[in-house]
């Protein structure tokens, strides 16, 4: 059940943070510098919840999660958005892993 919940809340945070890695095109100099710098506090509150995640159940996608996050974040500080995006899509894929292995077993053993 934590493999589960903790996938599906890491899922949907990191969707939310990729959909407004998108949004960075829309602002303007300073506005721009100001939402990157909001958007990297955000990616760092979503990787400690991942690693959260990480620690309380042990699942290696967890991990590769944080380590594609770290490159999304690590791209976003030098403008690389597109890129950016790409990693985000590598987060999003491994904590769906989580979830969707965790949703296997779950529905095999009858508890859905």
């Amino acid at each position: 059940m934590l493999h589960y919940q903790f996938g599906e809340r890491a899922k949907s945070e990191l969707i939310v943070t990729s959909q407004l890695v998108m949004t960075l095109t829309d602002y303007k100099d300073a506005e721009r510098l100001g939402a990157r710098r909001m958007l990297i506090s955000l990616m760092d509150l979503v990787r400690n919840e991942i690693e959260f995640g990480h620690r309380a159940t042990g699942a290696a996608e967890f991990k590769k999660s944080i380590d594609a996050l770290n490159e999304a974040i690590s791209l976003i500080e030098s403008d690389s958005w597109g890129p950016a995006s790409v990693k985000l899509g590598e987060a999003i894929s491994q904590a769906t892993t989580v979830a969707q292995n965790a949703w296997d077993v779950l529905e095999a053993r009858g508890f859905l």
